[in-house]
């Protein structure tokens, strides 16, 4: 491991200035940073300790909504009788994510910034495009039982670990950011052109329905005008926002690309719009073994039926993507039909026809489809959120 050197704040604005060093990383909770740093993958000459920020609230917002520090911890938020309420889905994911010694240091925001668990990505003696541009995929000739068959490239096709961003997403959850530009016109013409651009073509390859003309008017017409407008007024530093789904990019050419952010971009929170759909829901996750384990394949499911028929529906997937998955294509053919098994069975080989299986992990297709009709079923026709 190389040598650092460690700076703690306990100021938005001194954090902001510190991170924007080119050779400085914000340190959360640690339990990704610092085994990067350890392995030689991490590069940072300088670690910037952000745990003393006040940024570690669960917030609950008016009409139902909440708003989740960036440093509020992944035990806290479980345990919050208002998460478990209002989004179980999303109590539950944290829960099944990690042991509880890393739910107690693992932070909300560090957990959307956390790093592939691609085993030749974590070996630096070998190939891979993620973390050496243009040096190849060893994956591809090697062990990738584990690996993602949605959203997959040439490139790369390392799964994205996650479980809480899987609900969340699911959710229509937006993340906000902060940064030490104060350039009004730099940063909204770089979220304006730059991020929403990342998700037209994005969200592009996800769907072809006009998704991805939606989610690059919000970023474009919605993020850069509150950036360019709090910046200009005076602010001491640059925010923006952009729904969450669209802060994790798929790796077409650029793997090494994850998120549409600056260096020196800070996370300060997420925001969980209100969804009273969510009260009934539940994250199922599929693995290996019970604990401790990454899933191979998990779903997040919230829905609301009358009368037999499925008036509401919120889907995503995990475990088998680039990204947390927002199963668009199985929410179009699920709404407003009926919830029988049938139903879910079409929805769930609808979702899964673009999925692209390598000889190891085929099998994760016919397993995503079990594991929609048993999520669907059991939030759908049981009625059950456990």
């Amino acid at each position: 491991m190389h040598g650092i050197s460690y700076a703690r704040v306990a100021d938005l604005r001194e954090a902001l200035a510190e991170g924007a060093d080119p050779d400085s990383r914000f340190l959360a909770g640690g339990t990704t940073e610092v085994d990067m740093l350890r392995i030689g993958v991490a590069q940072e000459k300088r670690l910037v300790d952000i745990n003393d920020l006040p940024l570690n609230q669960i917030e609950e917002l008016p009409g139902g909504g909440l708003r989740l520090g960036a440093l509020a911890r992944m035990s806290d938020v479980a345990a919050a009788p208002v998460v478990r309420e209002r989004f179980p889905m999303v109590a539950q994911a944290l829960e099944l994510g990690a042991s509880a010694q890393l739910r107690n240091m693992a932070s909300m925001g560090g957990n959307m910034m956390q790093r592939v668990r691609c085993a030749y990505f974590r070996e630096t003696a070998m190939p891979c495009n993620k973390r050496e541009p243009g040096s190849g995929c060893a994956a591809e000739g090697g062990f990738h039982r584990g690996h993602a068959v949605l959203g997959t490239s040439e490139s790369c096709f390392a799964t994205h670990p996650s479980d809480v961003a899987v609900p969340l997403v699911a959710l229509d959850a937006v993340i906000h950011l902060s940064s030490a530009n104060r350039t009004a016109d730099g940063s909204a013409n770089r979220t304006a052109d730059g991020s929403a651009n990342r998700t037209a073509d994005g969200s592009a390859n996800r769907t072809a329905d006009g998704s991805a003309n939606g989610s690059a008017n919000r970023n474009a017409n919605g993020s850069a005008n509150r950036n360019a407008n709090g910046i200009a007024n005076g602010a001491a530093h640059g925010t923006r926002s952009m729904p969450l789904e669209d802060f994790f990019l798929l790796p077409g050419d650029t793997p090494e690309r994850e998120h549409p952010i600056e260096h020196g971009e800070l996370i300060t929170a997420i925001e969980v719009p209100a969804a009273p759909v969510a009260r009934r829901s539940l994250y199922l996750k599929v693995r290996d073994r019970e604990s401790y384990e990454f899933a191979l394949v998990s779903a997040a499911v919230a829905a609301a039926v009358e009368n037999g028929m499925i008036t509401d529906i919120r889907l995503a997937l995990g475990g088998v993507a680039t990204k947390p998955w927002r199963a668009r294509t199985a929410e179009r053919h699920l709404m407003g039909g009926p919830a029988t098994r049938e139903a879910f069975e079409a929805a769930a080989a609808a979702e899964m026809a673009q999925a692209v299986g390598r000889p190891q992990n085929a099998f994760k297709i016919e397993l995503a489809k079990r594991t929609i009709v048993r999520v669907l079923e059991r939030v759908c026709v049981r009625g059950s959120g456990s």
